[in-house]
């Protein structure tokens, strides 16, 4: 469990989330239910458009997770959660300690609450070149890791939806970004992983977008 540090500076970043997972369309996690298959795994992945940590700036840097449980999250009924995490490689030494920091849990804000409900053993952790590509008409969405990580997906759209108009859920009461955010539903057209123990390769299940906008320590 994160413990808040009191020495953490005033921080805020925003920008775009989003995941593939295992789920059915749409992943009932999201919904504070259990995962459709029983257990979910998949990506999940940060692009930070603004930030600051205390004088750190973190513009358009890049966070990864692999992640994988068992249960109802949300209710804290789940088990077996595990995690690895990439730090984009373009960050320097104090850019990556306050992103550590932030998506450790460290330095509070909603990140803690996640991390305090996830609870995850991290399997591992690593600084990799990280490509995060969101469209913006969020028609689209997708990440990269070179050899380890491929995410993509395509907005979810059907016979009775109108052009260019997107899915979405609002007040959803399981979102891994926090409240007040709006999801758009996906279909993922390329679901990979090879790192840390980690090891799937799918297509056509669910993903959603979320926009964050996260501040602390408070």
């Amino acid at each position: 469990m994160a413990e808040q540090t009191t020495s953490s500076p005033p921080w805020h970043v925003v920008g775009d989330w989003f995941d593939t997972c295992n789920c059915a369309i749409p992943c009932p996690c999201t919904f504070a239910q259990p995962p459709s298959e029983g257990d979910c795994e998949g990506v999940l992945a940060w692009h930070i458009r603004e930030g600051r940590f205390g004088d750190v700036r973190l513009d358009d840097l890049n966070v990864l997770m692999l992640g994988s449980f068992t249960g109802n999250v949300w209710t804290g009924e789940h088990t077996d959660p595990y995690a690895a995490v990439f730090v984009d490689e373009r960050a320097d030494d104090q850019q990556r300690a306050a992103l550590g920091a932030i998506f450790g849990g460290e330095a509070g804000g909603w990140p803690q609450q996640f991390v305090e409900v996830f609870g995850p053993e991290i399997r591992g952790m690593d600084v990799a070149p990280i490509t995060v590509e969101v469209d913006e008409d969020l028609g689209a969405w997708r990440a990269e890791i070179p050899g380890r990580v491929t995410a993509r997906a395509e907005a979810l759209t059907g016979p009775t939806t109108a052009e260019g108009a997107r899915v979405q859920v609002h007040n959803a009461p399981g979102a891994e970004v926090g409240p007040g955010q709006i999801a758009t539903w996906g279909r993922s057209t390329a679901d990979q992983a090879d790192a840390f123990g980690f090891s799937w390769s799918r297509s056509g299940r669910s993903s959603k977008y979320f926009p964050f906008d996260w501040s602390g320590p408070d």
